[in-house]
C-alpha cells in the first residue's frame, strides 16, 4: 500500500461528517485544513495555496454529479484521503480530481469508483505522485474512464502512482513533462501521448495492458529502464511509435507481449531518427514489427531471444536499410575465432514462415503450429525456397546482453 503523505505541521483539524467547503472558502494562502477519519460530503474545491490533507480512511464522497474534488488556485494541494466516485457522464469528464492550478500538487490520494480518475488540464507545473487510482475495471475497455490525463499541461510530474484497471494512462497536447516509477496494470494503454513533445518516460512497470506505451504524431520521447510485459491478444503491443520521430528507447525489457515494438510510419519528419538500444525483447510473438518505417531507426545493442520471430516487416519488404549493429539473436549461428566477441559473420535474417506471415497476416493463427515450422525448415534446407534477407546486422553479439534494470526509487 502506498504511504500516506506526512500530516502538515499546522493545520486546522476538521471532524468527520463536517461540511468541509465553508472551511476551504473561509481559508487564506497557506492555512491547511486536516479531516478526521471519517465521511465528508463533496464536491469541494480547494482555493490558491491551501492544503487539504486526511488519512486514507478520510473519505471525500461523490454527491453523484460532477467532479468531487477541484484543485482551480494556483499551488492547491490535496494530500493522503480518499475520493469516492463522480458523476456519471463522459461528456463533461465528470471525475474524481480535477486540477487546473498553475503547481498545484495530488499525493497519497486514493480514487474508486470515479468515471475520470485524475484529470489535470491546461496548466503547468502540476505533481501527481504516490496515488492509487482503481477503475471501474469493466469488460469494454474504451467504456472506462482515464484513470490519469494531462491535458495541455507541461512541464509537470506523474510519478510512483499505482494504477488499475482504468483505460489510459493520457498525456495528450503536453509537453516536457515526465512520467516516472508508475505501475499501470489492467487497462488498454499504460501511457498514450498524442502531439506531445519533449516527455520523458522512466522507470515505469506496464503490465497486462492492452498497449504498454503508444506515441503518436510526437517528437523527442525519451523511454528509459521500462518494463512492458503481458500486451496480448489480436492488439497486443509493447511500445508502439505511429508518425514519430527523435524517439530515444534504451534499457526497456519487452517481454511477453504479442508484438514488442510496433513502428508504423516513424520516424515521419525528414531529419528526424529513432534510436533503440539495449532494449531486450523476450518472449514475444514478433520482437519488432515494421510498417512503412524502414529508414532512419537505429537498432544498436539489443537483445532478441525466445521470440516466435524477431522481426517482420509488414507487405512482405525488409528492413535492410534500417541500421542493425552489436544486436545478439538467439538464433545467430556464427562464429568468432578471435575472441573479441562480435561474431566474424553477419547475422541474416531469412525466414520464409515470416515472409508469408508477413504477407497473409491470417497466417498468424499458425504461429507455433507444425505447418509454420515446415515451412520455415524447408527455407533453411531447400535453396530453392530460400528466403530473401530481412534484416543485416554486420556486427552481432556473441553472448547474451545482461539485463540492467536499476530499482525504481523516488528521487
Amino acid at each position: 500500500m502506498l504511504a500516506t503523505p506526512a500530516r502538515p505541521d499546522s493545520c486546522r483539524a476538521v471532524e468527520a461528517s463536517t461540511a468541509v467547503q465553508p472551511l476551504l472558502d473561509a481559508a487564506r494562502a497557506g492555512d491547511a485544513l486536516c479531516l478526521a477519519p471519517g465521511t465528508y460530503p463533496g464536491p469541494v474545491r480547494i482555493p490558491a495555496r491551501v492544503t487539504l490533507w486526511g488519512p486514507r480512511d478520510a473519505v471525500v464522497r461523490s454527491s453523484g454529479e460532477g467532479t468531487t474534488v477541484r484543485l482551480e488556485g494556483e499551488g492547491a494541494v490535496l494530500l493522503g484521503l480518499t475520493v469516492d466516485g463522480s458523476g456519471g457522464r463522459f461528456d463533461t469528464l465528470d471525475a474524481a480530481v480535477h486540477v487546473r492550478g498553475k503547481g498545484a500538487w495530488v499525493e497519497g490520494v486514493t480514487v474508486r469508483k470515479a468515471v475520470f480518475g485524475i484529470l489535470v488540464e491546461r496548466t503547468e507545473g502540476v505533481t501527481v505522485r504516490g496515488n492509487h487510482v482503481v477503475g471501474s475495471g469493466g469488460p469494454s475497455l474504451g467504456m472506462r474512464g482515464d484513470a490519469i490525463r494531462l491535458w495541455e499541461t507541461k512541464h509537470s510530474q506523474v510519478e510512483d502512482n499505482v494504477v488499475e484497471a482504468g483505460r489510459d494512462l493520457v498525456v495528450w497536447y503536453s509537453s516536457h513533462n515526465a512520467v516516472r516509477r508508475n505501475t499501470v496494470i489492467g487497462g488498454r494503454y499504460g501511457t498514450h501521448f498524442m502531439h506531445s513533445h519533449d516527455n520523458v518516460v522512466e522507470d515505469n512497470h506496464y503490465a497486462d495492458n492492452e498497449v504498454g506505451v503508444f506515441v503518436m504524431y510526437s517528437r523527442g520521447i525519451t523511454l528509459r529502464r521500462n518494463v512492458l510485459a503481458g500486451a496480448t491478444g489480436a492488439a497486443g503491443i509493447g511500445l508502439g511509435l505511429k508518425e514519430s520521430g527523435n524517439v530515444t528507447a534504451e534499457d526497456n525489457l519487452l517481454v511477453r507481449n504479442t508484438v514488442g515494438l510496433y513502428l508504423d510510419t516513424s520516424p515521419l519528419q525528414e531529419g528526424d531518427a529513432n534510436v533503440f538500444e539495449r532494449n531486450h525483447f523476450r518472449l514475444g510473438d514478433v520482437g519488432v514489427v515494421f510498417h512503412s518505417s524502414e529508414r532512419r531507426n537505429a537498432f544498436r545493442a539489443n537483445s532478441f531471444r525466445d521470440n516466435h520471430a524477431q522481426v517482420q516487416v509488414e507487405g512482405g519488404g525488409d528492413a535492410l536499410t534500417v541500421e542493425w549493429r552489436g544486436n545478439d539473436f538467439d538464433d545467430y549461428a556464427g562464429y568468432d575465432l578471435d575472441a573479441d566477441g562480435v561474431g566474424d559473420v553477419p547475422y541474416e535474417l531469412r525466414s520464409l514462415s515470416g515472409d508469408l506471415v508477413a504477407r497473409y497476416p491470417d497466417l498468424a493463427f499458425f504461429r507455433g503450429s507444425p505447418t509454420l515450422s515446415l515451412v520455415r525448415a524447408a527455407g533453411e534446407l531447400l535453396p530453392l525456397f530460400a528466403p530473401k534477407p530481412v534484416l543485416r546486422d554486420a556486427a552481432p553479439r556473441m553472448a547474451p546482453l545482461e539485463l540492467e534494470l536499476e530499482p525504481r526509487h523516488a528521487d
